[in-house]
């Protein structure tokens, strides 16, 4: 199965969120909190790293879906997967012209999971509800609250 994951968020997210309650990080976001911008710093939610192994012990397919654009960041957010022990598997983004679902759309995966984004307006910032009806038949979605981690999802 190829597994596309949310990585900011839903497996990451910032150094200050550290010991704050769900709710005190997400107003954090809204907030403005300097380290939200200091991607390199993320850090893992929960056990993310450990529950993803799990599943590519299984032989599923890892992807990992950043909201990071520029080159920069897109590294910044690599290299904390790879400090912080998430198995290997692409890092996707948005590329010139692409909204989430393209990526999706050009990926095909059999699962998504994300979180509702709740931080930063909700569902118009997700990628399930944009995509075709023709081709949310043919993937499966798993939406977690916005930094409340994937420790308790089965697959």
């Amino acid at each position: 199965m190829k597994i596309v994951i949310f990585t900011e968020g839903t497996i990451l997210m910032h150094k200050s969120a550290v010991d704050q309650t769900r709710e005190e990080t997400v107003q954090q976001v809204i907030n403005g909190t300097s380290s939200v911008k200091d991607y390199a710093s993320y850090v893992p939610i929960g056990e993310a790293a450990q529950k993803i192994q799990t599943w590519a012990d299984d032989n599923n397919e890892i992807i990992y879906l950043t909201s990071r654009r520029s080159q920069k960041e897109v590294n910044e957010i690599r290299k904390v997967l790879a400090e912080n022990n998430f198995p290997a598997g692409a890092l996707e983004y948005r590329r010139e012209n692409e909204e989430y679902k393209d990526v999706i759309e050009r990926i095909k995966p059999d699962l998504l999971i994300e979180d509702d984004c709740e931080s930063i307006g909700g569902e118009k910032e997700m990628t399930y509800p944009h995509l075709s009806e023709q081709f949310k038949k043919s993937i499966e979605s798993i939406v977690v609250k916005e930094f409340g981690g994937i420790d308790n999802i089965e697959i």
